[in-house]
């Protein structure tokens, strides 16, 4: 612990002694606290937003944070706001940027990777049960993608599978050795037993997205009968345990009306969540269903639903296509995130099954340098409307272009395909997207930004 972080951990502890007494006060001093640790403004475009809730005792989100003060744990508290606001953001903005400058590549802010291929699960639809535990990246691999990524400012990390709570012993070893990393894992929630909470209460730096697509029926249906009985179970050991979890949402054409709901917004803040990651359903893979790709209309009103209920909902949310406008478009490719699966292969995205590096022949930079990552690179935003961020769902000719131009194989564990038929069932869709996409880009973003152009690598 260097002596800036033991300064940031005392002031921490003097403004959480304040919680008990005065919780509104206690808002400002964190906040206060943030930006003077902030020396080199890494925070800057938050910082007005920041302030606003701050200041606002009505505000839906000065009330969450009140909330947060009250449902989780202190200690994991103080541990998430010295690893993720302090080390992920306050001093690793400032690495990742002056190491983008030194090799000229995107730096990523998270990595995600899968620990395996295995799930104890038989979902419909999905491959890993049947692919089973045929690949694993060991945990010294896993140690050495951390080590090699905090080098570069790179101070978050998720876990994504097969089912990685599957290896659930070394990821609390790796939270173990890297506690000053904040770790995160997408997971169908039923291996958090009593003795992994208990584990999770101690090492302070984990956070489960627990992936639930609907109420019971829906959930038993498509994970099999009790499924979502165990799910439930396990949010209340976290519960119990005042220990932070999210959700992680995929609506398709079938289950959309659900998904965006007010009772299924509600429904997860019953739960306990804190927070919800909105992905939309991707035809990746031969075995892929096209038509369970998201209408323009369902897209659309998805829009609409995440932005309303963000006014009055205590649940913070990001939809990972619909939100493209707050992050300057796609965020794969190492600008700001990238995947490695269980076989070491280094994708631009998780949707996104095509890669020329492997963790076990290059290191990350090589990959990052890669023709491939580089390409993303030089291509992004891959949309000026940046409500069309995607170079497979939203302008599938890009990532054909990509794929070919630097000669990436495809990765898919089951079968290989062809970038021209994975990104062919995208194209309608895509079409008819456009149009409803820009109508809402000229409805809701030009007219508050009428000085935007559009520049390589994001929105100034």
């Amino acid at each position: 612990m260097d002596i800036k972080e033991f300064a940031a951990e005392k002031a921490l502890d003097l403004v959480f002694h304040e919680i008990d007494k005065d919780p509104e006060a206690a808002i400002q001093k964190v906040v206060d606290l943030v930006f003077k640790l902030d020396k080199k403004d890494g925070l800057h475009n938050q910082k007005p937003t920041i302030e606003a809730v701050a200041k606002d005792p009505d505000n839906v989100w000065h009330k969450y944070v009140l909330d947060m003060f009250q449902t989780i744990d202190r200690d994991v508290l103080k541990k998430i706001l010295i690893n993720f606001v302090y080390h992920a953001n306050v001093q690793a903005n400032p690495r990742a940027i002056a190491a983008r400058e030194k090799y000229g590549c995107n730096i990523p802010w998270a990595i995600l990777m899968d620990p395996t291929s295995a799930c104890n699960l038989h979902c419909t639809g999905c491959w890993a049960a049947e692919y089973g535990n045929k690949l694993n990246l060991t945990y010294d691999e896993l140690d050495d993608i951390i080590r090699q990524g905090k080098e570069l400012g790179v101070m978050m990390y998720i876990y994504t599978g097969g089912e990685p709570l599957v290896r659930k012993d070394d990821i609390i070893k790796l939270c173990e050795k890297h506690n000053d990393a904040m770790f995160l894992s997408f997971t169908n929630a039923t291996l958090i037993d009593d003795k992994f909470a208990d584990e999770m209460l101690r090492v302070k730096n984990f956070i489960p997205a627990i992936s639930v697509e609907g109420f019971e029926e829906s959930t038993d249906f498509r994970r099999g009968e009790g499924t979502y009985g165990k799910v439930v179970a396990a949010m209340k050991r976290l519960r119990d345990r005042k220990l932070p979890f999210g959700i992680s949402c995929c609506y398709t054409s079938k289950n959309c009306d659900v998904i965006g709901s007010e009772a299924y917004f509600d429904q997860m803040i019953e739960w306990g969540a804190k927070f919800c990651w909105f992905f939309t359903y991707m035809p990746v893979g031969v075995d892929a269903v096209p038509e369970l790709m998201a209408t323009a209309e369902q897209r659309s009103w998805m829009y609409d639903q995440v932005r309303a209920f963000r006014k009055t909902k205590p649940i913070f949310t990001i939809d990972f296509w619909n939100d493209g406008e707050y992050v300057g478009g796609c965020i794969a490719g190492g600008r700001r995130y990238l995947h490695i699966n269980a076989a070491g292969d280094i994708e631009p995205c998780t949707f996104i099954h095509y890669s020329d590096s492997n963790i076990r022949e290059k290191s990350l930079i090589e990959a990052f340098q890669s023709p491939l990552f580089m390409a993303y690179r030089n291509n992004q935003p891959f949309n000026d409307n940046l409500l069309r961020p995607c170079p497979l769902l939203d302008n599938p000719q890009m990532l054909q272009k990509m794929v070919h131009e630097s000669g990436a194989h495809s990765t898919d564990y089951t079968a290989p395909e062809d970038v021209d038929a994975q990104c062919a069932k995208c194209v309608e869709t895509a079409a008819k997207w456009a149009p409803v996409a820009d109508e809402i880009w000229n409805r809701d973003f030009l007219p508050k930004h009428p000085g935007y152009v559009p520049y390589k690598n994001g929105i100034k």
